[in-house]
């Protein structure tokens, strides 16, 4: 029954052409912003290399301290990671490292402006890196402080020409650093993995920073599995109920989280003082936004589609004359409209891979390069299928009460 719902929704979408194709039009414009959409959000939270075991991967990127006077909100310092995050019971690694920061240096006369950010040895065991020369440093030459450096692609080309970087050496803060290796670009939206320079903590000028409670660190760990997670945030939630106030009359309590990538953009978006539910309260604002942005396409698909039965009363009537039931009637013109956005969710697919295309190409993220992958087509084509269903189900129940005189008449509902 299915397959001839098809095989008639095709034919009828033949006959006024000029509908389908306002139709259509309507559908693969909402898609294409959609489908978009949610490959910016895939970019930013899915796991993808050099984050791509981050499906097990928690963090601490945000702590507060809060009292009776106010409160600060900060990422968490050195001293923090180590203290309350490291060595947690049953993780398979752990790092600290800073948040990459804006940085100017010069190569024989040229100003280079770059990102930098310091790491211990174990962040080149969590993350997944493609390396095009060379290797990592180590947890070594981080305890002993060695002066060397991995570099992007685009840094490589920047300083050397695109030629073999191993084994020279640059200058940024005072110090010269040896390339030990170059790794592929990657994406500014990529919270921990993103820079452009790598260097150990300890080559920092300034040691200040290993007794920093609120600074500029990160800290992430590698669980066995996505079920250790609530364990693990249990366990750092119990640590910080021994935390130290310098000054107790000011700060008197601490708010951070071992988060996912989407909890710590809710914890930074919703606010950290937020006690529960940041991320479920981020996730309604944005199914809100969603269903507010494809409530006037919809409208006006409800619209078409209900001047598109009217056109087809007196074969409805027939239908209804011959014992159609209303379930077979509303089955085949809810059929008929999915088949209709599931044909403009193709082409809005299609059309959004132009589109992130050119946002790719717009340079306006360091190294941003959208892609659509499987995933984002499922998720587009889901929008879709629900799209197609929810702009078809009222007109399609309109219709099935349709008296079957009134229909033959091509009368009113």
């Amino acid at each position: 029954m299915i397959k001839n719902y098809i095989k008639l929704a095709l034919k009828v979408l033949g006959r006024r052409k000029f509908f389908t194709f306002i139709s259509l039009f309507g559908i693969s414009l909402t898609l294409v912003v959609l489908m978009v959409a949610v490959a910016i959000m895939d970019n930013l939270f899915a796991a993808r290399q050099p984050e791509s075991r981050f499906d097990r991967v928690l963090g601490v990127h945000v702590m507060g301290l809060y009292g009776p006077q106010g409160g600060m909100t900060s990422m968490p310092g050195y001293a923090f990671v180590r203290k309350y995050m490291f060595d947690l019971p049953g993780v398979e690694n752990q790092s600290v490292f800073t948040i990459q920061a804006p940085m100017v240096m010069y190569h024989e006369g040229k100003k280079i402006e770059s990102h930098v950010r310091r790491t211990d040895g174990a962040y080149w065991q969590i993350l997944d890196f493609r390396f095009l020369e060379g290797g990592p440093f180590t947890e070594q030459d981080n305890r002993d402080a060695k002066f060397v450096a991995v570099i992007n692609a685009d840094m490589r080309e920047k300083l050397f020409g695109g030629a073999p970087a191993v084994g020279r050496t640059i200058e940024f803060e005072g110090h010269r650093y040896r390339v030990v290796g170059v790794v592929e670009n990657v994406a500014f939206t990529r919270r921990v993995g993103f820079s452009e320079i790598w260097a150990p903590i300890r080559t920092l000028k300034d040691r200040s920073y290993e007794t920093m409670m609120a600074h500029n660190f990160g800290g992430i760990v590698l669980a066995r599995s996505a079920a250790d997670f609530p364990r693990l945030k249990r366990e750092f939630q119990q640590r910080l109920t021994s935390f130290h106030f310098d000054d107790p009359k000011n700060f008197n309590r601490v708010i951070s989280g071992l988060d996912t990538g989407f909890e710590a953009a809710a914890r930074n978006i919703v606010g950290n003082q937020v006690e529960k539910d940041r991320a479920a309260i981020l996730r309604i604002v944005l199914a809100v936004m969603t269903l507010l942005f494809i409530l006037l396409p919809v409208m006006n698909l409800v619209s078409i589609n209900l001047s598109r039965i009217m056109e087809r009363a007196s074969e409805i009537g027939v239908r209804k004359a011959f014992g159609a039931s209303s379930r077979t009637l509303i089955g085949q013109f809810v059929v008929e409209n999915v088949v209709l956005t599931a044909i403009g969710g193709t082409i809005g697919f299609i059309l959004s891979i132009f589109v992130l295309k050119a946002l790719s190409s717009t340079e306006l993220v360091p190294y941003l390069e959208f892609d659509v992958n499987l995933r984002i087509f499922g998720y587009g084509m889901l929008l879709a299928v629900a799209f197609g269903i929810i702009s078809g189900v009222y007109p399609a129940w309109r219709m099935s009460r349709m008296h079957p005189v009134n229909a033959l008449r091509g009368g009113a509902m």
